[in-house]
């Protein structure tokens, strides 16, 4: 493994300096872009990894398979008749689908879907930060995560468009929450600083069948870690999840931040990150780099 890893290193390592960090939110416009690195982390707690890959960055939407776990752990099946599960094949900020279809989010992990699932978990705890922080921290093992204050402030400041699509749910019946207060939370969440390193421990419940390797823990039931890959594999890259599938072949769920995590069902969970994005809002050199290992190792689930 750390032979491939190496070597998939001189492969991407070109590409960078090809893509362009992400803008519109202006604290993630200061990352500096020539960052790459790579975490692998087994089922049985194995750990290989590469590059800056304990570097600490936004997770931006890679928070949304955090939040969709904590309210499947909640409500169960009937959190579906508030959000669907299927591929959008929209801008992951689209208002134009979510009016034509009375404001039900076609998923969970554009931002009309993650911000119903923010609402529904604000229902839920008296503290949502709280509970989302502690439940991260859990799944990684690390107890010092935390929030990036400027990157939520930041996002904040600049919510008219994800505000725009809450009121729009709110008209549909489909928000029960202070919509200002759903929105601090929802960045907030995207806004948790983790390193690849971080991210492939706290992903490791969906290689092994929801259950957390290093812990223990019980995250989900099998079925329900089946129904998350699945949404993953669907849905996780934007509108590039149909290339995603292609290329790579296994479930994954990027962030603007730059990271993409994917499963390799009932063996790893895979981390790799580069601040460059390509047109669609992932990864560039984190893209090339998940299609060198799958092809490499014969990780696709196609």
């Amino acid at each position: 493994m750390d032979t491939i890893l190496k070597e998939i290193v001189k492969q991407v390592t070109p590409l960078i300096g090809s893509g362009e960090v992400a803008s519109y939110i202006p604290a993630l416009k200061k990352v500096d872009p020539n960052q790459f690195g790579i975490a692998i982390y087994s089922k049985s707690g194995e750990l290989y990894e590469i590059g800056d890959s304990r570097v600490d960055f936004s997770i931006q939407s890679i928070s949304k398979v955090f939040s969709l776990t904590l309210a499947m752990k909640h409500y169960g099946e009937s959190m579906w008749e508030r959000v669907g599960r299927e591929p959008s094949g929209q801008p992951f900020n689209s208002l134009v689908q979510l009016e034509y279809e009375y404001g039900i989010p076609r998923n969970p992990f554009i931002n009309a879907g993650a911000l119903v699932v923010s609402d529904m978990n604000q229902s839920r705890f008296a503290s949502p930060q709280h509970a989302m922080r502690e439940f991260v921290r859990r799944l990684s093992g690390n107890k010092q995560i935390q929030y990036d204050r400027q990157v939520a402030d930041s996002e904040f400041e600049f919510r008219a468009r994800n505000a725009s699509m809450a009121y729009l749910m709110q008209s549909f019946n489909n928000f029960d929450n202070d919509v200002e207060k759903v929105l601090r939370n929802y960045f907030n969440n995207c806004a948790i600083k983790m390193n690849c390193v971080d991210l492939a421990k706290a992903f490791s419940f969906l290689s092994n069948k929801g259950a957390c390797p290093h812990s223990g823990e019980r995250v989900l039931t099998g079925q329900e870690t089946k129904q998350v890959n699945a949404l993953m594999a669907t849905s996780g890259l934007y509108d590039e999840a149909g290339n995603f599938a292609y290329r790579v072949g296994l479930p994954g769920k990027s962030g603007v931040g730059g990271g993409i995590v994917a499963i390799v069902p009932d063996q790893f969970s895979v981390c790799v990150w580069s601040p460059e994005l390509n047109k669609a809002g992932n990864s560039l050199a984190g893209m090339a780099a998940l299609e060198a290992l799958s092809e490499s190792i014969g990780w696709s689930v196609f």
